[in-house]
């Protein structure tokens, strides 16, 4: 590491081969707190490369415990976190709402990093167990057409630089690799960032390695739509800037979307919108993700059909019935 360390402090970049074998040493246990902590500092002094971004989230999937669901038709909708907002659970409410409209979602989730409640605070406060067992995962597929893969379960590589994380209590390129190394290798996702420039590696990563992605960035710091500006939405194909307004929608306040300062209070807002009785502004954010999430599924279906399809699932209870099949599951 000390070799490694020098090069790094006189600014040298890392191929994707050696990102990949540093990541699986320190997973391995072979650097102490303190090299690992000036290691990950290295990446908050300047931008991740494209190469070592990719050669991390390639250790971290050989080093995950494998789970195959290649036989559905899957989504995954997931965050980078890290925006700082502290919403309520925009991407957990989108999925039951996908799950609702009759599509396959395998959403990889964890604790909480920017707000009070992340997707595996949420259902573990409503009662849902975490497992890594992939027939009970194939179960609640076929029968609630969701389910939910805790990232600790899957990666217990990461239990290496959980407590140098905490001690620096500060974003690293950690958070950046979520949403990549779902290990079910899901055929579709919907990804929300937290800034543009991961917007633009995430691209190059995924258009190498997914066929059906989006990536979203909403430009007053959201990793998701948000409907308080305009966003930008990379594509395999496409990069462009949208407003509310292009859907016929109106932008709404920062309030409107507020999540709660606790997970109980945050499990109340998920709930209620679950619920179909949501504000009209919780209950728009929902359903332009799940339509920007079906027309990642289905391209040529037009963001007016697939707004109308996530509608009757959050308003005609289909969502609200896939949570309820999945926590008895």
């Amino acid at each position: 590491m000390k070799q490694l360390l020098s090069r790094l402090f006189e600014h040298e970049k890392l191929s994707q081969q050696e990102a990949k074998e540093v990541l699986m040493k320190i997973a391995n246990g072979d650097f102490n707190h303190s090299q690992i902590a000036s290691f990950v500092t290295i990446f908050l002094m300047r931008p991740i490369t494209v190469a070592e971004l990719a050669g991390f989230r390639e250790a971290l999937l050989e080093l995950a415990l494998k789970v195959n669901l290649s036989e559905f038709n899957t989504i995954d909708l997931c965050g980078t976190g890290g925006d700082g907002k502290n919403t309520f659970n925009i991407s957990t409410l989108t999925s039951f709402v996908v799950a609702g409209t009759g599509n396959k979602v395998a959403k990889h989730g964890n604790y909480g990093v920017s707000s009070a409640s992340g997707s595996s605070n949420m259902l573990e406060h409503l009662g849902y167990q975490f497992t890594n067992e992939e027939s009970a995962l194939k179960t609640q597929l076929d029968k609630a057409n969701i389910c939910f893969l805790h990232a600790p379960l899957f990666h217990p590589a990461m239990a290496a630089v959980g407590p140098v994380r905490k001690e620096l209590g500060v974003k690293t390129f950690f958070n950046m690799l979520g949403p990549l190394v779902n290990p079910s290798m899901p055929q579709n996702q919907l990804v929300g960032v937290f800034n543009l420039q991961v917007g633009r590696l995430y691209k190059e990563i995924l258009s190498k390695t997914s066929e059906n992605f989006a990536v979203v960035h909403a430009l007053d710091g959201y990793d998701e739509i948000s409907l308080t500006g305009p966003f930008k939405i990379y594509t395999k194909t496409d990069e462009q800037i949208l407003k509310p307004t292009d859907f016929g929608l109106r932008q709404i306040k920062q309030s409107d979307i507020y999540g709660g300062n606790t997970v109980p209070e945050a499990a109340t807002i998920f709930t209620t919108i679950l619920d179909g009785k949501g504000t009209k502004a919780q209950n728009n954010v929902v359903l332009t993700n799940a339509a920007f999430a079906l027309r990642t599924i289905d391209p040529n279906v037009s963001f007016k059909e697939a707004f109308h399809k996530a509608k009757d699932s959050l308003m005609g209870g289909k969502a609200k019935e896939c949570l309820k099949t999945l926590i008895e599951l």
